[in-house]
């Protein structure tokens, strides 16, 4: 018996429920897709039509609530006990999606892992995809060495008593670092998670523009969660940096730096050849103003 969950914000996602029907189906397993909507304005006609497939409903929240919050929602409407997440913009790689699941069902958590497609975007949607072909699209053995900080709530297998046990920090209303914490709270109460090669492609590629924007207000949220001790240095590589400078009483060197060169790094991310090395110095520096404002 299987919930498939699936929070939804300003996507079509009515090809992936689509697509898990037919493969939920094909299995002859007991299940339900909920898709909840986070107070969308666009894609709502196509995805109604949800309503339509078999087992499988749509909905929409009057106000956006946040993505911790409405997975959070998901988990406790979910009927069965088995809870697959899965993010709006994803689609299964293989026929077989949902039956290699059904194999790891007696397992407490499981991640399937995450790929992005081959086929090289745009300049303006370069950033987005490199970093998520080196960054996210691990292999399997690359996984298994760090299971809690290389998985992700975007194709997850888990228990619903385990996530109503450890539920998604709500405090967390914007974008960015929830999946962290919620893996970094797993752990501390030793569960484990089992990585397995069961993969969804990331579809949405979003401009490296709006990426870097993103990933400016994830740093707020990394910023807030140290400074609530919600999150230690052993669980974020930028916190442990900032940790070092600041022992090193490096911060206003690294800040002064970081000020001078910010617009060039801006210039590389943005262009057809963005430096993953130069990201890492730019979150980095942003990390440090927040910190030091």
């Amino acid at each position: 018996m299987l919930s498939i969950l699936i929070p939804v914000y300003n996507y079509n996602v009515l090809p992936l429920a689509s697509e898990l029907v037919k493969q939920c189906s094909s299995c002859g397993i007991i299940f339900e897709i909920l898709s909840l909507d986070d107070a969308s304005q666009e894609f709502t006609a196509e995805n109604e039509k949800i309503n339509q497939l078999k087992k499988a409903s749509y909905s929409i929240l009057e106000k956006n609530i946040g993505r911790s919050a409405i997975r959070n929602l998901l988990a406790q409407k979910a009927v069965y006990e088995n809870l697959l997440f899965l993010d709006a913009d994803t689609i299964p790689v293989s026929d077989n999606f949902i039956s290699n699941y059904i194999l790891e069902i007696k397992n407490k958590i499981v991640f399937g892992g995450l790929l992005y497609e081959n086929k090289k975007p745009s300049q303006e949607q370069l950033l987005r995809w490199i970093y998520g072909k080196e960054r996210e699209a691990l292999s399997l053995s690359e996984r298994n060495k760090n299971p809690s900080n290389t998985a992700l709530v975007s194709n997850l297998l888990i228990k619903k008593e385990i996530l109503l046990r450890f539920p998604f920090d709500k405090s967390l209303t914007k974008y960015g670092y929830e999946d962290l914490l919620f893996f970094a709270v797993l752990k501390c109460n030793q569960i484990e998670i089992k990585h397995i090669e069961n993969p969804v492609f990331h579809l949405n590629l979003e401009s490296s523009n709006l990426f870097l924007n993103k990933t400016k207000t994830a740093l707020e949220n990394l910023a807030f969660l140290d400074s609530s001790n919600k999150i230690s240095k052993n669980e974020s590589k930028i916190i442990g940096s900032f940790d070092f400078l600041k022992k090193m009483k490096l911060i206003s060197v690294f800040n002064f730096v970081f000020k001078k060169s910010e617009r060039k790094i801006e210039q590389n991310l943005l262009s057809e050849k963005p430096s993953l090395f130069l990201f890492d110095i730019y979150k980095l520096g942003y990390y440090c103003f927040l910190k030091t404002k």
